[in-house]
């Protein structure tokens, strides 16, 4: 995913020169092709991941559409005061992209168990929040951000993920509209990031007849479509990488709760979340354990 997310920048960088790619010492073998390419639009800024953000807020306020580089927590959390006071406040077209979401660095332990960065990336005005859920979403995320002018987050995973959508056709993505990977009828389930091809698999083995869409960006949904949901299905089940306070099933719960509170919907649907539970996990271990330990399934549904 995050080959493709570079691979589609390198393309775009071409046509849109004000894009500018910033990293935090990392990205070998993956970020060479941008350097070689435009070597006066890239930097490495070292292990300095707030200067790296305070150095992108500057060279957005020139003109520049600037990509920051580094891995899960440290372009977020060890950023999020510069994030909230340089790009954000200031409305400024910095995009960080965070490789690594959840735990698919998961051997590391939990400085970079990536697990709270939605939660605080989605609280701060101005921001979008974006994760895609395989290389096709990545490369329609790259397309996105290349254009939107403002703060942007991207949350990619880094494991070699298959890709889940039609690989025919060219995929666009837009915030509040979720994409529908799966018919089905009574439950609907809702992800966001690489959880997806898990949870369609599950989905399939188990037999379980759910609807099923991927959700690209957390946030600002479309209130049709959360009608739908209301309508359509008795229960709505959200599953993500990332604990449970404040994450994606937080954001559906927000907007199901204010579309129903303004008499948008006639009742408040069933709606149950599934994420890492609100506790540090102190092990290590691949991405795949680390989720079978968090339970991050649908074991408690269906038959």
């Amino acid at each position: 995913m995050r080959n493709t997310f570079i691979k589609t920048l390198c393309e775009l960088a071409a046509t849109h020169e004000d894009i500018f790619l910033l990293c935090g010492d990392l990205g070998y073998s993956v970020l060479e092709p941008f350097a070689a390419q435009f070597p006066d639009r890239f930097l490495n800024i070292g292990i300095a991941e707030q200067n790296m953000t305070q150095v992108a807020a500057g060279l957005a306020r020139e003109g520049f559409n600037v990509f920051t580089y580094s891995i899960g927590n440290f372009p977020t959390l060890r950023c999020m005061e510069q994030i909230r006071y340089d790009v954000c406040y200031h409305d400024a077209s910095v995009k960080v992209v965070a490789v690594g979401a959840g735990y698919a660095y998961g051997p590391q332990g939990v400085s970079h168990h990536a697990t709270e960065d939605i939660a605080m990336m989605r609280a701060i005005p101005n921001m979008t929040v974006c994760a895609p859920a395989d290389p096709i979403e990545a490369r329609a995320a790259a397309h996105f951000m290349a254009t939107h002018r403002g703060p942007g987050y991207v949350r990619i995973n880094k494991a070699g993920e298959p890709a889940i959508h039609d690989l025919s056709r060219t995929l666009e993505i837009t915030p509040g509209t979720p994409l529908s990977m799966r018919a089905g009828t009574g439950s609907v389930v809702l992800t966001t990031g690489a959880i997806l091809g898990p949870v369609l698999a599950e989905v399939e083995a188990r037999q379980l007849g759910f609807a099923v869409f991927s959700s690209p960006f957390v946030g600002n949904y479309d209130t049709a479509f959360l009608k739908r949901l209301a309508t359509e299905f008795d229960t709505i089940i959200t599953v993500e990488e990332h604990q449970l306070n404040g994450g994606f099933g937080s954001s559906i719960v927000e907007a199901m709760s204010d579309l129903y509170a303004g008499g948008g919907i006639a009742h408040m649907p069933k709606i149950e979340r599934v994420g890492i539970p609100n506790r540090f996990t102190g092990e290590s271990g691949s991405q795949d354990y680390l989720r079978r330990v968090s339970g991050l399934s649908l074991t408690r549904f269906g038959g």
